[in-house]
């Protein structure tokens, strides 16, 4: 066979295989939206520069702003349980954040100052008062650097089972810059990416990492998670890469040291890890209050929401 011909040959196989991977691409799309689940009759929009955020407005009283783990999985549903509880003393704002959920996902390098920003920016021009905040995972870092970088817009703080301080300390290394750009190429990074975050993988994060107790498990939460990291063409993508790449983290620190707000900790303690690493913000700032919940793991909020609620009305003294 002359060049010419394996040259053809090899230029068709190329061509058929990425229209073939065009076709999954679109396929996993349509099969992890197709429910609708994220749909939110009452939903709100927030027009800030770098796009559109979604967001949720509800009860009366003092502000509470709620914002889901930084995670290409998570959304407000992160909170569903609960917003009605709290709703009833308080306002509560729900968010999707950048790049997650029914906000716009667009292409960019997500970093931790870009959500600093972002929870600025929304607390001045939506909330428009100095707000309590629960905040779950590695959010918990840029909501920490928004209270150092300003002292207007953040009262109190509950954090939920926050990132090892070790593991946002990392920055991108030439490995983890090209993860960043492989990710981010249009057919074969979006294929990579639904091999990497599909409903398995999800399922496996809910009985290994999110709950203690895996009766409690509910699909629908399962399939919201799927449809939150597939919605819009699976532009999450995105975000998934500068995470992957270390772009989101910061080295949080020297904040804890400088910011004057009550934080509040609340831990759930079927996983060991969660307890070490609350202990390592104590070390840095030992006013901080830890309370573990009982037979929960990352997101009690979601595992046991009433003894939750409780948790936060006794931290941020609501009268219920």
């Amino acid at each position: 066979m002359g060049w010419k011909k394996r040259l053809t040959s090899c230029v068709l196989l190329s061509g058929t295989s990425i229209g073939i991977i065009h076709v999954v691409n679109r396929l996993v799309h349509h099969i992890s939206t197709i429910d609708n689940l994220l749909f939110y009759k009452d939903e709100q929009y927030y027009e800030w520069r770098f796009g559109r955020i979604f967001y949720t407005k509800q009860g009366e009283g003092s502000p509470l702003l709620l914002i889901h783990d930084l995670n290409v999985t998570s959304s407000a549903y992160e909170w569903n349980k609960i917003v009605d509880a709290l709703s009833q003393t308080n306002t509560v704002y729900t968010i999707d954040l950048l790049g997650c959920g029914r906000s716009a996902k667009p292409n960019l390098t997500y970093t931790n100052y870009l959500y600093v920003q972002l929870i600025t920016d929304f607390i001045k021009h939506i909330i428009g008062k100095k707000t309590d905040v629960i905040c779950t995972g590695e959010s918990g870092s840029f909501v920490l650097m928004a209270c150092a970088n300003d002292n207007t817009v953040i009262n109190k703080v509950i954090m939920v089972n926050p990132q090892s301080l070790i593991t946002l300390a990392k920055i991108p290394t030439k490995r983890t810059k090209m993860v960043r750009h492989i990710i981010n190429t249009p057919i074969i990074g979006t294929f990579i990416y639904n091999i990497l975050i599909n409903k398995r993988t999800i399922e496996d994060n809910f009985r290994f990492r999110y709950y203690y107790d895996q009766n409690k498990i509910d699909e629908r939460s399962i399939l919201a998670y799927f449809e939150a990291s597939h919605k819009y063409n699976t532009r999450s993508k995105y975000l998934y890469s500068s995470i992957k790449s270390r772009y989101s983290n910061a080295n949080i620190i020297h904040c804890l040291k400088e910011i004057n707000n009550s934080i509040f900790i609340i831990v759930g303690n079927s996983n060991p890890e969660n307890t070490l690493v609350a202990s390592q913000y104590q070390n840095q700032l030992p006013s901080i209050e830890i309370v573990e919940i009982n037979k929960t793991k990352h997101l009690p909020q979601l595992e046991m929401p009433d003894k939750f609620v409780e948790q936060v009305e006794i931290l941020f003294e609501i009268d219920g």
